[in-house]
């Protein structure tokens, strides 16, 4: 084969390849009739909300002047790729999601694909969100919409090279998914009500697990601690925590995730935790004993 032959087969190869990533990257939408057949449950979708700490991502900066218990978003998140403002999802046709359907609003929240086609920047944690029920997903929307309109245009994140790196996120999703959970017929069923809600809405392996090579979190390694994503020292480890006589059994893991600081509990309110602690003492005491009683099981 002559020189530029060979040549000629490697630029080949090279744009084959290059067109098969990109055709990999390429958003993909949820077709509306694929959803279930759901009537959505806006009282589920309060209890979501909070165990997802969605107003915690998604408040307004303090300076707008706006309604703080309001998910209007333009709060910057600082990450390590960049500075990002979490949108506003208050049902606002114009600056929220109050002209989203359902498909959209899934697509976002479980496979972190923006209405306009752009692949979502992972500190939204949509992988842990792949977890949840879709049906689900459809009830936080519900509630959404029963919140005050509040108009906010958002402000642009500020991330380098902004298209390339959302194009390589498209890849990126194929290694992180996480492996589907099903419920453990071997375990009470607040267990499993305590993991759905870690696992999906909770989103707590987000933090509280390290990261592979490739940013993904590792599987081998859940909730085992690590570094902290916003770059402020170290998460702690979930695993053992009775064991480790940081709590003395899973009534009062319940007791402290219920009132946090303020029943005298310490190290919650670090790294962001007094936040997610709050967050957890609106949802019912069940479902607050369901989460200690899995949390309380990892070992």
């Amino acid at each position: 084969m002559t020189m530029n032959r060979l040549a000629g087969l490697i630029v080949l190869i090279g744009a084959i390849a290059a067109g098969g990533l990109f055709w990999l990257s390429t958003p993909r939408h949820t077709n509306s009739a694929s959803l279930p057949a759901h009537s959505a449950n806006a009282a589920n979708g309060e209890i979501l909300y909070h165990i997802g700490g969605c107003i915690s991502c998604h408040r307004p900066a303090k300076e707008s002047g706006a309604d703080m218990s309001l998910p209007s978003g333009g709060a910057a998140l600082v990450t390590p790729i960049g500075t990002l403002y979490p949108p506003n999802i208050t049902p606002d046709a114009a600056t929220g999601i109050g002209a989203w359907s359902d498909a959209a609003f899934v697509d976002a929240v479980q496979h972190g694909v923006a209405p306009d086609g752009q692949h979502l920047i992972p500190a939204f944690p949509y992988i842990s969100y792949g977890h949840m029920k879709v049906e689900d997903v459809i009830d936080i929307r519900a509630y959404l919409m029963t919140l005050p309109a509040v108009a906010s245009t958002r402000k642009e994140d500020d991330i380098p090279f902004s298209w390339l790196v959302r194009r390589g996120i498209g890849l990126w999703k194929i290694l992180a998914v996480l492996p589907p959970k099903e419920a453990d017929p071997a375990r009470s069923q607040g267990w499993n009500r305590g993991a759905y809600l870690v696992n999906g809405p909770g989103h707590c392996a987000e933090c509280h697990t390290p990261r592979n090579a490739f940013m993904a979190m590792d599987q081998a390694q859940a909730f085992a601690g690590g570094p902290h994503p916003e770059g402020r020292g170290v998460v702690p480890s979930l695993r053992d925590l009775i064991g480790r006589k940081k709590y003395k059994d899973i009534e009062e893991l319940a007791a402290a995730l219920k009132e946090g600081e303020e029943g005298f509990y310490s190290d919650l309110s670090k790294g962001g935790m007094a936040e997610v602690q709050l967050n957890i003492a609106k949802l019912p005491d069940a479902d607050i004993h369901a989460i200690a009683e899995y949390l309380g099981s990892l070992k």
